[in-house]
């Protein structure tokens, strides 16, 4: 997945900066550099466009105006010198709001995040429950690793587990897991439950790769994944089901 993006600020140096950075990235691509709201306006209805690197302060019209006055709102990053409008910004529902100079860093965990909700909101518009309603050898998502979209295939997941504010996903096709900044909800959301289980606070397994469960522990190749007595039952359950 790419996000069309542009930039749209007066200071040259400025857009340069911002260009370098976003050629940095690979899921983002430029559309086009403006160098005040009326170009961007121009822009945007000429192209589709999914993400908007916005100065706030620029000659002829501040860019919280010009983004007030949008009908369709791509989403938009500020990056601007001014922390005073900070606050008018949240209550524009941006994305983030970055501050002058923007370190790559920062840059790119603003992006990703701009990516996290494109990713959301394509989730949404699918049915609701079409992970159940078919097999599930086809299905698949992506995350974000190593800078990176990974396409991970549903079927190939053995079990996930839990790390702080990070996720380890195992699977089939792969000696290495694939580690993603994500909660282990976050993902739960992504399977079909009628094949995958919460059986610990910090796992989820694949109910089809289970090879045995020895002394409170789901044996799966060579791991071995606890099972705590909050989900020992519905494990059992779960198991009861799938004969």
């Amino acid at each position: 997945m790419k996000l069309k993006c542009i930039i749209v600020d007066d200071e040259s140096l400025a857009r340069k900066l911002i260009e370098e950075n976003i050629r940095q990235l690979p899921f983002l691509e430029l559309a086009g550099m403006c160098k005040n709201p009326f170009e961007a306006m121009t822009l945007l209805q000429e192209q589709d466009v999914d993400l908007m690197f916005l100065d706030i302060q620029m000659p002829g019209m501040l860019g919280t105006k010009f983004l007030q006055g949008l009908r369709e709102k791509p989403m938009v990053i500020f990056i601007t010198a001014y922390s005073s409008y900070a606050v008018e910004s949240y209550d524009l529902e941006v994305v983030d709001y970055l501050m002058k100079p923007v370190s790559l860093e920062r840059f790119t965990k603003a992006a990703y995040k701009a990516l996290e909700e494109k990713q959301k909101s394509i989730a949404l518009k699918q049915p609701a429950l079409a992970l159940e309603n078919k097999g599930y050898a086809d299905e698949s998502f992506f995350v974000n690793a190593d800078y990176a979209l990974v396409k991970v295939i549903i079927q190939d997941i053995t079990h996930i587990e839990s790390m702080k504010d990070y996720v380890k996903i195992f699977t089939t096709s792969s000696a290495k897991p694939i580690i993603t900044k994500s909660t282990l909800k976050g993902i739960e959301e992504k399977l079909p439950a009628s094949k995958f289980i919460r059986v610990h606070k910090s796992f989820i397994v694949n109910l089809d790769k289970i090879e045995s469960i020895r002394s409170q522990n789901i044996v799966i190749s060579t791991h071995n994944i606890p099972v705590s007595d909050a989900h020992t039952e519905s494990l059992m359950r779960a198991l009861n089901q799938t004969k």
